[in-house]
């Protein structure tokens, strides 16, 4: 790996208790880039922007994947990542469906662990605080054709993060916009699958809503899956989930929730769930709670479904009573080293890594 640390820190002017999600970059970044069939050398070098002309194909033509995960510290100062090879397995399946070229195992977790290690004092300490990372691949190349791209650039950039969504929302089930369509990229974490969703989501929220529950697209008559999220039901004291497909992605948070349930022996179904389901449960009374899980979020409880035109308003649960909130706080407990790590998903990142790689 080829280091080249900033001279300018900005960290002296990050307030952690003041700052904007998603607009606040650490001082340095990795890039690698593929050309001649090969991927360069990983380079870790001062954060900032890379001379790009209109004509580069990943603008074009949509070559363009990322992953979403997160570093955390704990009390004493000990910096960890979250499952890892989860994202390392995903990056590489959406990088296959979008014919790029598929990075390695030490590009991707060496690069991490020294980005982490050379910014760990960015990470923010707290509650629902944590150092949101993105890994990403696009095509470089400076051509207008429609072809597989020659070049890339693999990069990870991260920005400290903090809860969001803090209140229950309202959501509206789709019954005509698709996030994804059999045969196409909904399982990969695809840029373009993101473009896609923000017009019908501006409808949703000039409707009074603050998100989507996407619906199949031949029927829009079953679950998939809810913004940019996986989507969890509970009718009576049993959770249902839509299984993953090529339609559905498959969320790392996802798969903790399911794991932590069944930890806790709760019932866990992963099955279609059937819009009629839900809608004749809440009417009944034994829809319990609906909500959205991934790593930005973490969890997004439903106050309400928009469905018809009717908005169905859904119980307000204690955390005692929530399933919810149980499982969200047996996850963060877990990713901020603050319970026993039974599963072995937590991955330290030791301090001066970057003598090591």
């Amino acid at each position: 790996m080829i280091i080249q640390k900033t001279e300018n820190s900005r960290l002296s002017d990050f307030d952690p208790n003041n700052f904007s999600f998603g607009n606040t970059f650490i001082d340095h970044m990795v890039i690698c880039e593929y050309e001649n069939g090969k991927w360069g050398d990983v380079k870790l070098v001062p954060y900032g922007p890379i001379p790009f002309t209109p004509a580069m194909m990943g603008v074009n033509y949509g070559q363009a994947c990322f992953e979403g995960m997160k570093a955390y510290k704990d009390k004493d100062g000990q910096v960890f990542l979250f499952r890892p090879e989860k994202n390392f397995e995903r990056i590489n399946k959406s990088a296959k469906r979008l014919a790029m070229p598929e990075v390695t195992e030490e590009m991707f977790l060496d690069g991490l662990k020294a980005l982490v290690d050379i910014d760990r004092n960015w990470i923010p300490q707290g509650e629902g605080m944590s150092l949101y990372i993105r890994p990403l691949i696009f095509a470089t190349e400076e051509a207008l054709k429609a072809r597989v791209s020659d070049k890339y650039m693999f990069a990870i950039v991260a920005t400290p993060a903090k809860s969001y969504y803090s209140e229950p929302v309202s959501v509206k089930i789709s019954d005509h916009y698709s996030r994804a369509a059999n045969g196409g990229v909904g399982s990969a974490k695809a840029a373009g699958n993101y473009a896609a969703s923000f017009y019908p989501t501006q409808l949703a929220i000039e409707e009074g809503y603050e998100q989507i529950i996407w619906t199949d697209d031949s029927t829009h008559e079953y679950f998939e899956e809810s913004g940019t999220m996986n989507v969890f039901v509970r009718i009576n004291d049993t959770i249902y989930t839509p299984p993953t497909s090529e339609k559905i992605l498959d969320g790392v948070t996802r798969d903790s929730f399911i794991q932590l349930a069944k930890k806790r022996g709760i019932e866990v179904k992963i099955e279609p769930v059937a819009v009629k389901t839900v809608v004749e449960a809440q009417k009944n009374g034994t829809l319990k709670e609906v909500w959205g899980v991934g790593t930005a979020v973490v969890t997004t409880i439903f106050q309400a479904l928009g469905y018809e035109g009717v908005k169905l308003e859904l119980p307000k649960l204690s955390d005692e009573e929530s399933f919810a909130a149980l499982l969200k706080k047996d996850l963060t407990d877990l990713q901020n080293n603050l319970s026993e790590d039974p599963f072995g998903w937590r991955v330290m990142v030791e301090k001066n890594v970057l003598e090591t790689v």
